[in-house]
């Protein structure tokens, strides 16, 4: 027995010293391939993020907007030609298009926002709730430039509404539904991400735009409806895609909530849209860059307005701006948006960069006024009276902007005189413009920038 005991212990052993050295010796050794894998394909933080997404209810704020948001039809009265004499010699009869879009309620009283391309040329405005009530609306304002109209339903009822948002406080990922009345087929709703902010879809523009980018679906009938956040905030006012095709291939625009709210305050009380600047030129980051500037983000101030709020809040040719009021300025678009959403005499605070440092100065926004003189291509402001000391004139107005290549030497130049006339203001140009008849030449005297009168006699 004893033995047998002996030879049990000396197998157990000699197995054990057996399969120890295996392990040690034979089998590889996985635990850092464990471990990896485990963190490659079920990292915490992928987990987490996942799970939070998911838990992310989009219902409320859906129904917070749906009712909200309508269906707009647009009736304009346009010539169709009927036979291939009045297609090359115009003529033919009057009839009825039709065209739709969406709108958001903004206020129980009735007041829409829309897309001024929607509601263009309207000689009739009919709008349909998401419960398939009708109304005619009126035509309150348009701004052009932002494409933002207001309209208002003709009716003393209360209408559910969507309040507005703060659309600089949106950030990059963050989840977003996309409100519309397409087709008249009551309110549909698609979801996305906020892709961009501050998207500027031409660069070279004369008029600058600076919109929100997501990835929700938003196909043609959808201008004009809401961009909301998870909690049913009005954060955009959807106007755009970019499509080879016509439909949906990934991205949509919209225009800033602070930015369409204020068009519409404006419109409100003054009848008109009041922009506030800050007084300064700009270079394009890649024209900056080929002269030789060290700047990669940021906008290159290339002059500024004299008398302008820039001037005596003390900026500075060559500096750089990177914040305003604390928001990031990366680009020229970033600039435009946040500036899009203050009126004049508001107060600024303007972060440059200058000589390696940086430091922040107020500055006061003064309000852009332009008018086009018809047939000429050239933009005109009023001046003020610094600008005019600079010229040695008592009188006139800036040239702000030219349509041609041809006419950019005039830039800056002050008009003195129009059609032989004294002109102190863009009003004063208005009022001789309409005294013209159509095609009659226009004559147009003004100082350059070496003090010289000359005159130009556009045909």
């Amino acid at each position: 027995m004893k033995q047998t005991a002996k030879l049990f212990l000396v197998a157990l052993v000699a197995g054990a010293l057996t399969l120890g050295g295996y392990k040690y010796f034979v089998e590889p050794d996985t635990s850092a391939y464990t471990t990896q894998d485990e963190s490659s394909f079920i990292p915490t933080h992928y987990t987490s993020n996942l799970v939070s997404a998911m838990d992310t209810d989009f219902t409320d704020a859906a129904q917070k907007t749906v009712h909200a948001v309508v269906h707009v039809k647009n009736t304009t009265m346009g010539r169709q030609p009927s036979n291939i004499m009045e297609y090359f010699y115009g003529g033919g009869q009057a009839r009825p298009i039709v065209g739709s879009g969406s709108g958001v309620i903004i206020s129980p009283d009735g007041y829409i926002v829309t897309n001024n391309h929607v509601i263009e040329n309207a000689s009739q405005l009919q709008v349909t709730l998401n419960d398939n009530r009708t109304y005619e609306a009126e035509l309150i304002g348009t701004d052009p430039k932002t494409d933002i109209a207001l309209i208002k339903l003709d009716s003393d009822e209360e209408f559910p509404y969507v309040p507005f948002g703060d659309s600089n406080n949106i950030k990059i990922g963050e989840w977003v539904l996309a409100v519309g009345n397409p087709f008249n087929l009551t309110s549909t709703v698609t979801a996305g991400i906020v892709s961009a902010k501050a998207r500027d879809l031409n660069e070279f523009d004369r008029n600058p735009q600076s919109f929100i980018q997501t990835d929700a679906a938003v196909n043609r009938g959808n201008s004009g409806g809401a961009l909301v956040n998870t909690r049913g905030e009005l954060i955009g006012i959807n106007t755009a895609i970019t499509s080879e095709t016509g439909s949906y291939v990934g991205y949509s625009f919209a225009v800033p909530s602070n930015n369409a709210r204020k068009v519409v305050e404006d419109i409100m009380e003054f009848g008109g849209v009041q922009r506030g600047i800050l007084g300064i030129s700009t270079l394009p980051t890649k024209l900056a860059q080929k002269q030789g500037i060290d700047i990669t983000q940021g906008v290159y101030i290339a002059d500024i307005e004299k008398g302008s709020g820039a001037d005596k809040g003390g900026l500075k040719q060559g500096d750089i701006i990177k914040q305003i009021d604390g928001f990031k300025i990366s680009k020229f678009s970033d600039l435009v948006g946040y500036l899009g959403s203050k009126r004049p005499n508001d107060i600024v605070d303007v972060t440059v960069q200058r000589n390696g440092g940086k430091r922040t100065v107020p500055v006061t926004l003064i309000k852009l006024e332009t008018f086009t003189i018809e047939d000429t291509g050239l933009e005109v402001r009023n001046a003020n009276k610094a600008q005019l000391d600079a010229y040695g004139v008592s009188n006139g107005v800036v040239v702000s902007d030219a349509a041609s290549d041809d006419l950019a030497p005039l830039k800056g130049a002050v008009i003195v005189r129009v059609n032989d006339k004294n002109v102190n203001n863009i009003d004063d140009v208005k009022d001789i413009m309409k005294q013209g008849g159509f095609g009659d030449p226009v004559k147009l005297t003004f100082v350059d920038s070496k003090g010289q009168l000359n005159s130009y006699i556009f045909r």
